[in-house]
């Protein structure tokens, strides 16, 4: 079982930036995947970006170019850079890391993005 805790949430105005952070409870080297999505008022949650065990990334395209998703093995982490954000990037964001045919949850962290 792998427990998730994000962090790094908060309130920021219109083209500011966040920086997300993810700890896992344990080992995530032989996690397949781990990937940020995000869930706004009234919406379904949706995907944001992914990143393999070996570092290859893929991005939604309303974030593409504006958002960066990164790991540390070593540090049990992973963290998603968000730059130029939109009001429309207002949600809860979650981070999943999926091992086997498991995906597991953080908790999710509010950010919010006034205009």
């Amino acid at each position: 079982q792998v427990q998730l805790v994000e962090s790094g949430g908060g309130f920021v105005q219109a083209g500011g930036s966040l920086r997300l952070s993810c700890a896992a409870s344990r080992s995530i080297f032989s996690i397949a995947g781990m990937g940020w999505y995000r869930q706004a008022p009234g919406k379904q949650r949706e995907w944001v970006a992914g990143i393999t065990s070996g570092g290859s990334t893929r991005y939604a395209d309303s974030v593409k170019g504006r958002f960066t998703i990164s790991r540390d093995n070593a540090k049990n982490s992973a963290y998603l850079q968000m730059n130029s954000l939109k009001p429309e990037d207002t949600a809860v964001y979650y981070c999943a890391a999926t091992a086997g045919v498991t995906t597991h949850w953080g908790q999710g962290t509010q950010v919010t993005v006034s205009s």
